[in-house]
């Protein structure tokens, strides 16, 4: 028991920076819950259960258009489908004895951050630690959503308005670090905002509905960047 008690502590710790984030970050997702004709209470459960920027905020998108419960399912796979690849290689640091009660609830809250300071953790990762960092990351990331809400519902009109830019700003600032570094990125993020406008506009394909024009577009891009642009495994560089 202490042993685990020294990792709950160790993960509570890094955690506590994440928890802050992730509330200054959730607050914008709150506006567009707001945006969306969600409650509080719905923003904050919705929160509670998907602590994914991206996935979040396209849902909540799909909620507004009024969207099919199907065309929801299938965005929140595609958008949150590098997950299952982070889960994946999480599994690697645990211990083979490690229940698959433990697996569960670790993966249930695998994001990008928590993700990086797990597999910084030397050695054998104990649950205990991803315990901790959920415990301070998940209740920031669903108190800056409703915070988003009651505030949007409070302030004017022209004022929450203007707060919504504030979530663009922040997938501005996740795509331009490594788009400066990466010239396929760039390729990429600039293909993919042309033809987003042209499915917005061409007849036949406007007619589609917003979230599979996403979903299209998200595959289309996806593939193309893995058959022209492999990245190389690290043993075969190390080669």
């Amino acid at each position: 028991m202490s042993v685990n008690s020294n990792w709950y502590k160790r993960g509570l710790r890094d955690g506590i920076p994440i928890g802050l984030g992730y509330f200054a970050v959730s607050f914008a997702l709150g506006i567009a819950a707001k945006n969306a004709g969600l409650t509080a209470v719905q923003a904050t459960v919705a929160s509670l259960f998907t602590n994914a920027s991206a996935g979040e905020y396209a849902g909540f998108e799909l909620i507004a258009a009024s969207a099919p419960l199907i065309e929801l399912v299938i965005m929140e796979i595609i958008v949150n489908a590098r997950y299952l690849l982070m889960s994946c290689a999480l599994s690697q640091k645990l211990a083979p004895e490690t229940s698959i009660w433990h697996r569960l609830l670790i993966g249930f809250d695998v994001t990008d951050e928590i993700f990086a300071i797990s597999v910084c953790v030397p050695g054998t990762l104990n649950p205990f630690y991803n315990y901790g960092a959920m415990s301070v990351s998940i209740p920031g990331w669903a108190a800056g959503t409703c915070l988003g809400v009651v505030l949007g519902n409070l302030l004017p009109a022209n004022i929450v308005s203007a707060l919504s830019v504030g979530l663009f700003g922040m997938f501005l600032a996740i795509i331009i670090p490594p788009a400066k570094e990466n010239k396929v990125i760039a390729g990429l993020i600039i293909a993919a905002m042309t033809l987003s406008f042209a499915f917005s506009k061409l007849p036949l394909l406007s007619s589609i509905s917003s979230g599979f024009r996403i979903i299209i577009l998200t595959v289309i891009l996806s593939l193309a960047a893995a058959i022209f642009f492999p990245i190389k495994e690290e043993a075969e560089d190390a080669d």
